[in-house]
């Protein structure tokens, strides 16, 4: 999209078929410092992605390289650096007590969804205000909005929609990185650090749907009786 921003229409009918609270987010991945567009600026704070999701839906506009993503964890699901050691075998949410066992945290975390660690930065915005193509957009809904959004997904092709999530690394790899590897959309229930560093409240999922394929959701929204 250019400057004139066509992603206003789209933003605009996602909130009335879905009666939206917060803005859904664009998120583009940026492979070389060059390829950002002018004018975003770098954000001023250090936050975890989903604090950064949860901020472009409230209106700013900016990106962010892995200096300012404050959970690595999250970083490396997302392609800006190589997971932690710790973090890669499962260590680390055994220590949390997520598993009762290192075996089953290390096959959790073997397939988390994840991008290859080449990335320079995400862009965020809220989407009506992205003046760029977004790879993802993320919607944080309620259970009824998700069930819509479910609904256009297999009004013209039919079938399911399979998701895919653990409870763990929400808003980054089920989110983003999966849509973004997969090229299939995902809703996923939230994390226990997602909702406690962002905000994500106990009626709230996450929806996650390729850039590419937005249009057509609209269409189905519109359609749908």
């Amino acid at each position: 999209m250019s400057e004139s921003n066509g992603y206003e229409f789209i933003d605009s009918k996602l909130r009335e078929n879905l009666d939206l609270k917060k803005s859904p987010v664009a998120i583009k991945f940026v492979l070389r410092q060059e390829d950002i567009p002018e004018g975003i600026p770098k954000v001023d704070e250090t936050l975890r992605h989903c604090e950064l999701v949860q901020k472009a839906s409230k209106g700013d506009v900016f990106y962010a390289t892995v200096d300012e993503q404050k959970c690595k964890g999250g970083a490396a699901a997302l392609g800006l650096m190589d997971a932690p050691e710790k973090i890669k075998t499962g260590e680390f949410y055994y220590d949390l007590g997520r598993f009762s066992g290192l075996g089953s945290a290390r096959i959790t975390m073997e397939s988390i969804p994840k991008v290859d660690p080449i990335m320079y930065a995400l862009l965020y915005a809220p989407l009506d205000k992205a003046n760029f193509d977004p790879d993802v957009i993320v919607l944080i809904v309620n259970p009824a909005q998700a069930m819509k959004l479910s609904q256009a997904l297999v009004y013209n092709m039919g079938g399911r929609v399979e998701v895919d999530f653990a409870g763990i690394q929400s808003v980054c790899a089920d989110a983003v990185a999966g849509p973004f590897t997969r090229r299939q959309p995902n809703i996923t229930l939230g994390c226990s650090g997602s909702r406690k560093f962002a905000d994500i409240k106990d009626d709230e999922v996450i929806v996650g749907l390729t850039g590419e394929n937005i249009g057509c959701v609209v269409n189905s929204l519109e359609n749908m009786s």
